[in-house]
């Protein structure tokens, strides 16, 4: 009997687990996937938040720190998406994989096929698992609504047997996963793995300042809702002053935040009010975003980068899977994925006794 931890992703991704680090916004730094990777799991680096040259001397560094191949998270709208496409390609000799959402087109696809870099979308329902097979996506990431960040309503335990029948590739499955009973579950389905962010970002490998931390150990999950308010798509987070103050918010205070946002963005990143305001229509045209609130999403980093990497857990928003609620501990990355596989494996054991 083969080990059941080996799997279709292990043989496509060459990591030893199961078990993939996403790729958290101003959190998926090369510290933390590094040391993901380097505890066997397969680590993405959050490139949707960087500018090309910023990104470039990030994998040059996440090189240096770990033996292990990695993936990019990317948006195709996101400024210099050209470049960074181009920056990924260049170093097809470690980077293994990207992960987005939708936007790549059969075109761009096919350059990372060629360069050997599997894409590995992440999708939130059936039809666009479908699509993304249907572009040449070689994996499924499936998001159910228990996970971070955008999320949306079914569940992982609907949407994962949905995708699995609709697609013959492998799939990994996201949304309220933390420990080997998940990575065990998930494998009876049928996915071939689990993805974390959170469980990830509540590690002592991540950059995250304590203060987030805290609250992070510290929230129930009442303590944690969905929120439509901070542009216009259902967004998973931890209850705070700041995001009290935006739920509280009417349609004036919308536009007041989508030019502040966008303002910051400009600041921080040196783009035109031209570059922006066609950063955010790129994002209307996937979603029913209007246009403040698209703005509001193009400068959204911003407000998690305040929380995340200022360390202001009431100024700033954070974003959470629901399984944050009945998390409380933060072990580094190597106990983390320890105890996951003894876990899986005695679960696994324990049900083919």
């Amino acid at each position: 009997m083969g080990d059941p931890l080996s799997t279709k992703l292990t043989e496509m991704l060459g990591c030893r687990l199961p078990v993939v680090q996403t790729a958290m916004g101003w959190i998926a730094t090369p510290q933390l996937v590094a040391a993901s990777s380097n505890a066997g799991a397969f680590g993405f680096l959050a490139g949707a938040v960087m500018k090309p040259a910023e990104l470039s001397d990030e994998i040059a560094k996440l090189k240096d720190m770990t033996p292990h191949n990695f993936g990019v998270n990317f948006h195709s709208f996101q400024p210099g998406a050209k470049e960074v496409v181009e920056i990924i390609l260049a170093n097809s000799d470690r980077v293994r994989a990207v992960s987005f959402g939708r936007g790549p087109d059969v075109e761009m696809i096919n350059k990372f096929r060629d360069a050997g870099i599997v894409c590995m979308p992440t999708v939130g329902a059936q039809k666009h698992a479908e699509k993304m097979v249907a572009l040449g996506c070689q994996a499924i990431t499936i998001q159910g609504g228990e996970g971070g960040g955008h999320t949306g309503s079914v569940a992982t335990t609907v949407l994962l047997p949905q995708v699995l029948d609709a697609v013959d590739v492998p799939v990994v499955a996201a949304g309220g996963f933390a420990d080997g009973r998940g990575l065990a579950a998930a494998l009876a389905f049928g996915a071939s793995g689990i993805a974390m962010g959170t469980r990830f970002m509540m590690t002592s490998d991540s950059p995250v300042p304590t203060g987030p931390k805290s609250a992070y150990t510290g929230a129930t999950t009442n303590d944690i809702t969905v929120t439509t308010k901070i542009d216009g798509i259902p967004q998973r987070m931890i209850i705070n002053p700041m995001l009290k103050r935006i739920e509280r918010s009417g349609a004036l205070s919308k536009w007041q935040r989508g030019i502040m946002a966008g303002l910051a963005m400009k600041k921080q990143t040196g783009a035109s009010w031209g570059d922006l305001i066609k950063t955010a229509r790129g994002m209307t045209a996937h979603g029913d975003m209007s246009l403040p609130e698209a703005m509001m999403a193009a400068a959204a980093p911003m407000m998690l980068q305040k929380a995340v990497v200022d360390g202001d857990a009431d100024g700033g928003l954070m974003a959470t899977g629901l399984v944050a609620g009945r998390l409380t501990n933060l072990p580094n990355c190597a106990e983390l994925l320890e105890e996951i596989e003894r876990d899986a494996r005695a679960n696994i054991a324990r049900l083919a006794a």
